[in-house]
């Protein structure tokens, strides 16, 4: 019988035990679609008393992860621990130095240590996989590294935060302020233990950092994301989206221009008729275009025990079977440091602002617009509020750079009360 691969696992907590479960569970399909048996060997986590509900007792138990990825009776180190320093980087280095080929889900460790561990991976003959630190259940690595690398990508963009769009389409259904709605998604657990990573857009930009690395062949850079989370959102520019024909949504953008690489993860408006626009709830959608498929949309599960650890497994599958790919795609070394682009692709805008009711308001703010060079699509003006109006204004296509200049010069006008919220609208 061939030889089974053998998995040291550490991190037991809700992927990590999924993981468990399907090995347990599937031990049958798994041989049967890999062609040899996959096993557990040993395993790691901060305690080693805490019930999980799943069999442990056949396993070796390693306080220290580190410990675990140099065991020589492991074949992959299965990293589930979370985090871009300490344990989870250090065990994942160790287990390459070690000659062992590495799982994970943690999309922090790749956003900012990427290249390096590709570079690490690579000197040593090993692969890194990780299907689940991505959109959980959706194959979207895998889609970008084999069923369309045949592809020049043009464009990648999706929702991939499942927190974040839970509380966007709570609050356009319930009708709910977003500090209602962000207590009541904390409450329900769906929220980090630092809640800044889901709505602060952390989370989702670390996974639009990975995507772009390998959709068009540069260096992990996440610190060239263009991030700005939800937490400005209001129930009013939620209603008033949907009365133009759009829905709100945390939106992650990549595509390479003439300028360099513009990364984003920021609030956006789409058509509410497009499949960004429908979706629901915590789930995720990833949109990718390539010159020779077109578009096509990947939807699915973002997280969660099942999604997540089935993505795990499938990268250890395809380890079992022999396949071995670079890290992203391509050799590390022939990855390139892209030039980081603003914004430069152009687009209409929404904007809301409160004016002042007094005559010559609004053909003031026009005025402002187009000194800017902006040309205005539509606009709405609602019910008048003491002595203000809140004006609704949706731009022809423009530049955020004139966009910002003319923000800048409104506060001269003397007729806009407060910072207005300008929100892109991208086109899908």
């Amino acid at each position: 019988m061939t030889e089974p691969l053998r998995l040291g696992i550490a991190g037991l907590g809700t992927v990590g035990v999924g993981v468990v479960r399907i090995v347990q569970k599937q031990a049958d399909l798994l041989a049967a679609r890999t062609g040899r048996p996959i096993v557990i060997t040993a395993v790691s986590a901060r305690s080693k008393g805490k019930n999980r509900d799943v069999a442990l007792s056949d396993y070796a138990w390693e306080d220290d992860p580190v410990a675990l990825a140099k065991r020589k009776d492991i074949d992959v180190f299965v990293e589930l621990i979370g985090g871009d320093t300490g344990p989870a980087k250090d065990a994942v280095e160790a287990a390459l130095k070690a000659g062992k080929d590495v799982v994970t889900a943690n999309k922090a460790l790749l956003a900012h240590h990427g290249q390096a561990l590709a570079e690490t991976a690579e000197a040593a003959d090993r692969v890194i996989r990780f299907e689940a630190a991505v959109a959980g259940g959706i194959p979207v690595i895998k889609a970008l590294t084999e069923g369309l690398a045949a592809n020049e990508i043009t464009r990648v963009m999706g929702v991939m935060n499942g927190s974040c769009n839970y509380i966007l389409t709570r609050m356009q259904s319930a009708g709910l302020s977003y500090e209602a709605v962000f207590d009541e998604a904390n409450q329900l657990g769906y929220l980090e233990a630092d809640p800044e990573l889901d709505v602060g857009g952390i989370d989702a930009a670390h996974k639009l950092a990975i995507l772009s690395s390998i959709a068009f062949g540069t260096q992990v850079d996440f610190d060239a994301v263009e991030l700005e989370g939800i937490g400005a959102v209001t129930i009013e520019d939620i209603h008033q989206a949907a009365d133009m024909g759009y829905r709100i949504k945390l939106l992650g953008v990549a595509q390479m221009t003439g300028r360099g690489l513009e990364q984003r993860m920021s609030p956006c408006l789409v058509p509410d008729t497009s499949p960004l626009g429908q979706l629901e709830g915590g789930t995720n959608m990833v949109v990718i275009e390539g010159d020779a498929v077109g578009q096509i949309v990947l939807r699915g599960a973002g997280a969660g025990e099942g999604p997540t650890a089935s993505a795990v497994m499938g990268d250890v599958m395809d380890i079992a079977r022999g396949l071995r790919l670079p890290t992203f795609g391509q050799p590390a070394s022939s990855l390139r440091a892209a030039r980081a682009a603003r914004a430069a692709v152009s687009a209409p805008y929404y904007l809301r602002m409160q004016l002042l009711d007094k005559p010559g308001a609004l053909a003031k703010v026009a005025q402002t617009l187009g000194e800017a060079g902006i040309s205005i699509d539509r606009m709405r003006q609602y019910g008048h509020q003491d002595t203000s109006a809140p004006v609704l204004i949706v731009t022809h296509k423009t530049t955020r750079t004139a966009l910002d200049e003319a923000l800048d010069a409104m506060a001269d006008t003397r007729v806009v009360i407060g910072a207005p919220v300008a929100i892109r609208i991208e086109e899908v």
